[in-house]
């Protein structure tokens, strides 16, 4: 028991000392940087990923490739949020929902984003290794699309379809890892998801709308104005009908087609939270998608697992 005692005394006397607090306090900003704690982001990049994941393989893919491609969207997205924070830092601070962030606020310097973003790229690349040489040649093109999408802010007002080539990048490769060749499938099912990106993030673009037309960031919502939630509905059915599309093409049945009803009225639902176009419920359509490529995935792993 004194044993036991001394060894507490001196643990608590350990995380009492300036350097391992110090420590502790910058991995928690670090956690920030790349968004551990917001983890919706992650979401929105892992469905389309297992989306591609299970239908190449009609239902049945390798516990190998789940695992490789859920580390790599972890690491990928935290990657992509150090350097859209680094992009950002001048502007965040004049947004309420972004002012917290750890650049915004001077607590980390910006070559720290680089740095988090380097180390998180060396798990991803011996990631790599364990995937097909085609795989090795796709991630390039993704890291150029994760590298330049922050920046289009500046420069184009149609960000958010280009947020789904970067977010859907997993689909191709997935693809591919599974030893199929890129055709009209997996094509479709790419396009599906730049709709679907466009859609939430128009969304996530609404809630900062005013602040960002402030700070002179662009966005397909400032572009569509007064006919946004038009637009989006829209955007939201030619989704559906993509989708529904590709389950014809992959001859998936009824219980697919379920998902899609399901998540048909997810969209209705999220067209009802952004009705009065208020920051808040912009915000929560956003977060919403998460139950909407939920929906998409449990019609596709049902469907093999139900139909024979």
């Amino acid at each position: 028991m004194r044993f036991a005692r001394r060894l507490r005394r001196i643990g608590k006397g350990l995380v009492r000392q300036p350097f391992v607090v110090a420590t502790f306090r910058r991995l928690g900003l670090y956690a920030r940087l790349t968004r551990l704690n917001r983890p919706i982001g992650a979401l929105l990049l892992l469905w389309p990923t297992l989306w591609s994941l299970w239908l190449a393989n009609r239902g049945h893919p390798p516990a190998r490739l789940f695992f490789i491609f859920i580390a790599g969207v972890w690491l990928t997205r935290g990657a992509g949020c150090a350097i859209n924070d680094f992009a950002d830092r001048h502007f965040d601070g004049a947004v309420p929902r972004t002012r917290n962030r750890p650049l915004a606020q001077k607590s980390l310097h910006p070559w720290e984003a680089w740095l988090v973003a380097f180390l998180l790229g060396i798990p991803a690349v011996f990631l790599l290794t364990l995937l097909p040489p085609l795989d090795r040649w796709l991630a390039l093109i993704g890291v150029a699309l994760t590298v330049s999408y922050p920046f289009l802010k500046r420069w184009t007002s149609l960000p958010q379809p280009y947020l789904g080539l970067a977010f859907g990048w997993g689909i191709p490769m997935a693809w591919v890892a599974n030893g199929r060749r890129l055709d009209a499938a997996v094509a479709l099912l790419f396009v599906a998801n730049i709709l679907w990106a466009t859609v939430y993030d128009t969304f996530y673009a609404m809630a900062d709308r005013p602040w960002d037309r402030k700070v002179g960031i662009r966005s397909t919502a400032i572009l569509f104005g007064e006919y946004d939630r038009l637009i989006v509905f829209v955007l939201q059915v030619l989704l559906l009908v993509g989708l529904y599309l590709l389950g014809r093409n992959l001859h998936l049945g009824w219980v697919y087609d379920t998902g899609l009803a399901a998540a048909g009225g997810f969209a209705l639902y999220e067209q009802k939270l952004a009705w009065s176009r208020s920051p808040e419920g912009c915000f929560r359509a956003f977060l919403n998608n998460n139950w909407f490529g939920a929906a998409i995935f449990a019609g596709i792993i049902l469907n093999y697992s139900l139909i024979r």
